[in-house]
């Protein structure tokens, strides 16, 4: 029928309609086929994601993470997911009227605040990340570093109260959780010998849950794109560093205040024996997979000295 347009099949979209929904099959597929090598070479590795920052409060990012973390579970990766909550927890100590001191960045915790601790950390924040998880269908369970006696905890120092430090990772019950096809969402709450709970640092937690679980990755999501090469300069992030080399940062202090913490984390997980460590920016939607799938990655990688190589499985 001369002089008339072709009308499409109904339901397929016009090409005005594609461009509108940023409809790019090529490009697409191309996404599609440089993912598969990593899936591959990932499946069935445990991946812990230390989550932080805005990717903890956002809602969206939130939402998002909860539909990266249960990709990563339903390609065959073991993702386990820790996290802290400190402006959650100060948040909560102001309405109570409970001061917030903090002694070499680290909150002083006595027997009050660490009520409080827990409350927050096990019942409101790792709540709403397993609900974040299960609203995109994952099967996520919460518990705390007490649990199973999964993080058997030193105290640090006196004046810090209930602070402590990760004696001892018995990672039984994470792995029986995993075998099941679960998402364990762990909260940085550790035990002593005798029952006695301690607050303890997220990333710190989540090296040493990396280490003891021999990961393949131990991912932290922050609030800053990577490490900087130069600090006054943002676009000066570097894409992979050493163990060695970021300690050397840390050092001569291109690296500090509150990174500091989580370059040492990275540089122990990796002596600990996981794969390789990353600083992502948290506040990039779904830079999970950007990170772990993609050729070009994003943020930080931090991986074993020269003469360390081979210490991961």
């Amino acid at each position: 029928m001369t002089g008339q347009a072709v009308q499409p099949e109904t339901g397929a979209p016009t090409a005005a309609e594609q461009a509108d929904r940023g409809f790019e099959p090529d490009r697409r597929a191309r996404a599609l086929v440089e993912a598969l090598p990593y899936i591959q070479r990932f499946r069935d590795a445990v991946v812990v994601v230390k989550l932080g920052g805005h990717a903890m409060v956002e809602e969206t990012l939130t939402s998002t993470f909860g539909q990266d973390v249960m990709l990563l579970r339903s390609v065959g990766l073991r993702p386990v997911v820790v996290h802290g909550g400190g402006p959650q927890i100060g948040a909560h100590l102001d309405r109570l009227g409970l001061p917030s001191r903090f002694r070499d960045g680290l909150r002083v915790t006595d027997a009050e605040t660490l009520e409080v601790v827990r409350m927050v950390l096990v019942g409101k924040v790792g709540r709403d990340i397993v609900s974040a998880l299960n609203a995109h269908g994952a099967r996520a369970m919460g518990l705390s570093g007490e649990d199973g006696r999964l993080i058997q905890a030193t105290p640090r120092h006196p004046d810090l109260g209930f602070v402590g430090d990760v004696a001892r990772v018995d990672p039984t019950v994470v792995n029986q959780l995993l075998d099941e096809g679960m998402i364990p969402v762990v909260s940085s709450i550790g035990a002593d010998a005798s029952g006695q709970a301690y607050n303890i640092n997220a990333d710190t937690v989540a090296a040493a849950l990396a280490g003891a679980l021999r990961a393949e990755k131990v991912v932290y999501l922050t609030d800053v794109a990577g490490l900087l090469a130069d600090p006054e300069d943002p676009t000066s992030i570097l894409a992979q560093v050493t163990a060695a080399e970021m300690e050397a940062m840390i050092g001569d202090g291109t690296v500090s205040g509150g990174m500091v913490p989580k370059a040492r984390a990275c540089a122990d997980a990796i002596r600990a024996g996981t794969g390789s460590a990353h600083l992502l920016d948290g506040r990039v939607p779904h830079v999970l997979l950007l990170e772990l799938f993609t050729d070009a990655g994003i943020g930080t990688m931090v991986t074993a000295d020269d003469d360390e190589r081979g210490v991961a499985p």
